[in-house]
């Protein structure tokens, strides 16, 4: 892959050309990943909503049927369901780690396989989730391993 950044002065908005022989997967991955920076989340704490950029969250999780998102500094309650944050997201950094929980790899410290398949992920926050036997082969296969 060649990739070109040309700076341009007199460039009003940034401008993404992709020159490929044919739409591959890696293609299609990578325009996701490019539309998904330019989300947001939405996240209430105390009462109040707040802008969340997903770049900021560590971890999604699912309690009672309620979604937290967990960041550096706080705890915020999305409106999204789980399976939306992985749809809006999942082709960019998040992944399904369990059926409660989804992950920002590029929040990921390490990965340490545990017995019975599963892997333990130690994030940048020390904090460690555990990624269900079910969901691993995903996540070898986002991270090419």
């Amino acid at each position: 892959m060649d990739i070109r950044i040309n700076e341009d002065p007199a460039c009003g908005e940034p401008e993404i050309v992709i020159r490929c022989r044919e739409m591959d997967e890696r293609v299609v991955r990578m325009i996701a990943a490019l539309r998904a920076a330019e989300q947001k989340l939405a996240g209430v704490r105390n009462g109040r909503t707040f802008v969340v950029d997903p770049a900021e969250v560590y971890y999604a999780e699912s309690v009672d049927k309620r979604t937290f998102l967990y960041t550096a500094d706080a705890v915020y309650e999305s409106p999204l369901r789980l399976y939306e944050m992985e749809e809006r997201f999942g082709a960019g950094d998040f992944f399904r780690a369990s059926k409660s929980a989804v992950v920002n790899l590029a929040r990921v410290k390490s990965l340490s396989p545990m017995l019975g398949g599963k892997i333990e992920v130690l994030l940048e926050n020390n904090e460690r989730l555990m990624v269900s036997r079910q969901y691993v082969p995903g996540l070898r296969q986002k991270l090419g391993i």
